[in-house]
């Protein structure tokens, strides 16, 4: 079991661009979803997949559990998310020694971009970017099983 810790903003400009590594399509379905519990699966790049389950903790912790599964299993478990299913590319970039992932949706969530810092502890100050816009840590209308099942928050859509 993994500790995740984690605090998610939405970003303001394209700014950000200029400093990615690396980067990646996914397709993330949800297959249940129970207030703080998610289970879901990934697909990376269409060559490899992930089942994770994610309990919540707090606003900024969860408990992860992720494995390694066949991308045939994936896809067939996203058919049968009911449509929970986002659509994304996910951007990695290092500031100030933070991992930072900033995913750009597609689909009915185009022209969404969220960015996540991953974090050894709550306790962590990493330095902000100026292209962060407001932090969404917490709110769940901005968690991506929310995402999946809802789409855009309220009246947030551009």
């Amino acid at each position: 079991m993994a500790l995740e810790i984690e605090r998610k903003f939405l970003v303001e400009n394209d700014v950000w661009r200029d400093a990615v590594e690396s980067s990646q399509a996914i397709v993330q379905a949800y297959v249940a979803v129970d207030g703080d519990t998610s289970m879901r699966v990934r697909i990376y790049d269409e060559t490899r997949a992930e089942l994770t389950v994610k309990v919540g903790v707090s606003a900024m912790i969860r408990h992860e559990f992720e494995y390694a599964i066949p991308v045939a299993d994936a896809r067939a478990m996203s058919e049968a998310s009911r449509g929970r299913l986002i659509e994304k590319t996910r951007h990695i970039l290092t500031i100030g020694g933070f991992v930072w992932e900033v995913d750009a949706y597609e689909g009915r969530l185009a022209g969404l971009v969220t960015a996540e810092v991953e974090m050894g502890s709550e306790s962590d100050d990493p330095a902000l970017p100026s292209w962060l816009g407001r932090e969404v840590t917490g709110e769940a209308a901005w968690s991506n099983a929310m995402l999946a099942i809802n789409g855009w928050p309220g009246a947030a859509r551009p």
